[in-house]
């Protein structure tokens, strides 16, 4: 086994707490102190990466409330990616949708759908986001489904899809139910799913307002008028039972934040613990690419092989959250888990690992690989390695 220390790269911290399991830079435990959040559970993800910055009773199961409608917006989207829908079809709102029909629906919130009303998906989906419309979700998912029920068989496939292993719903709305549950840790999740989506999906989410039958409403996320943390989504909840949930993300320069706040105590209290939150990420942490695709951080010999020499590195990029304070602090070095490399060789074959570490302690480590095929040499070079590899 060959170990290489890049002496030139030196991009991270070295924290003595710190620990993560090989190839999962999301479970990095930082030693910062973490601002005091009032709310039942919480979190807060870098949305490049997904890892948790820091968190409060993450895998606590609790009623999401509306944010449920952060499934139903993803699954209609899902729906367009499969060139099943477009945004652009007319949805004939059925009787089902109608809150003065569906007894369940008083005093919830409506976009004010009438029953035979015609409406773009694009409209329904902004009813959805905007103004948190349960009767916009029953339209969407009669078009997309066929029933509401078929709807929530597609919502808790893309759960299992998404690995989110604290949730399951009941509802296309999020209206109490029994059985429904989700955590502070599956929204950021899911959150970060729907951010990396259709960008004119995910523009909905920042729409302050909509008018639709004469009624204008506004966004409930008030984060959406905060000028200093560059708020653009994503979606508010209450219920007796669930509380005040909010989850907001924020984007300053190249990094975007989710905060996840669940169990609030009021509308206000809500949006100030999420600003607590993205401010104090803001403010102490940076998103670090570590890695380029496809860049040389390195090169061996290969033994029988034409070329002689290969370059090795990563296939992706490679981004990892970090403490500002301990940017410079960590160093890389990769490991081959071969004696001797030898042809022929794939592209993108793993040959070994990168490892960022402190000291002797590794803190996290991603596959190092082939930048290029390697075929075996003529009969010639072969036999004149084969005598190398003996003396």
């Amino acid at each position: 086994m060959k170990k290489h220390q890049l002496a030139s790269f030196c991009v991270l911290m070295a924290l003595s707490t710190a620990a993560v399991a090989e190839g999962q830079p999301d479970a990095l435990v930082f030693p910062l102190t973490s601002p005091a959040i009032d709310a039942a559970s919480w979190v807060l993800m870098d949305a490049t990466t997904g890892q948790i910055l820091t968190s409060g009773n993450p895998d606590e199961r609790r009623n999401p409330a509306s944010l449920t409608k952060l499934m139903t917006g993803y699954v209609v989207d899902r729906a367009i990616d499969q060139k099943r829908i477009t945004r652009d079809d007319i949805v004939t709102v059925g009787k089902d949708a109608w809150a003065a029909g569906n007894p369940v629906f008083k005093g919830s919130s409506l976009m004010f759908l009438k029953p035979g009303e015609k409406v773009s998906v694009r409209d329904l989906s902004r009813g959805v986001i905007i103004d948190s419309g349960n009767d916009a979700c029953v339209a969407l998912a009669d078009y997309v489904a066929g029933s509401q029920a078929n709807f929530v068989t597609l919502m808790n496939q893309y759960v299992e899809k998404l690995g989110l292993s604290n949730t399951h719903f009941e509802t296309v709305h999020g209206l109490d139910a029994p059985g429904q549950f989700t955590t502070a840790r599956d929204l950021a999740k899911l959150s970060r799913a729907i951010i990396s989506g259709e960008p004119d999906f995910y523009q909905m989410y920042s729409e302050k307002s909509l008018t639709w039958n004469g009624i204008t409403q506004q966004n409930r996320n008030g984060l959406l008028w905060d000028k200093t943390l560059h708020v653009d989504g994503l979606k508010t909840g209450h219920t007796e039972s669930a509380g005040f949930n909010i989850i907001a993300s924020s984007v300053d320069g190249q990094r975007r934040l989710i905060a996840v706040i669940m169990g609030g105590k009021s509308p206000k209290g809500r949006e100030e613990q999420a600003r607590k939150l993205l401010t104090w990420g803001q403010s102490n942490f940076d998103t670090v690419q570590l890695f380029h695709a496809g860049k040389e951080i390195g090169h061996e010999t290969v033994w029988y092989g034409n070329p002689h020499r290969i370059s090795l590195g990563s296939d992706k990029d490679v981004f990892l959250a970090l403490p500002r304070q301990d940017v410079q602090k960590v160093k890389a070095k990769y490991v081959i888990e071969r004696k001797d490399l030898e042809a022929p060789i794939k592209l993108h074959e793993q040959v070994g690992t990168i490892q960022l570490v402190e000291g002797d302690k590794t803190l996290a480590s991603y596959p190092l690989v082939a930048l290029q095929p390697v075929e075996e040499a003529g009969i010639f070079t072969r036999i004149s390695d084969y005598i190398k590899l003996k003396l």
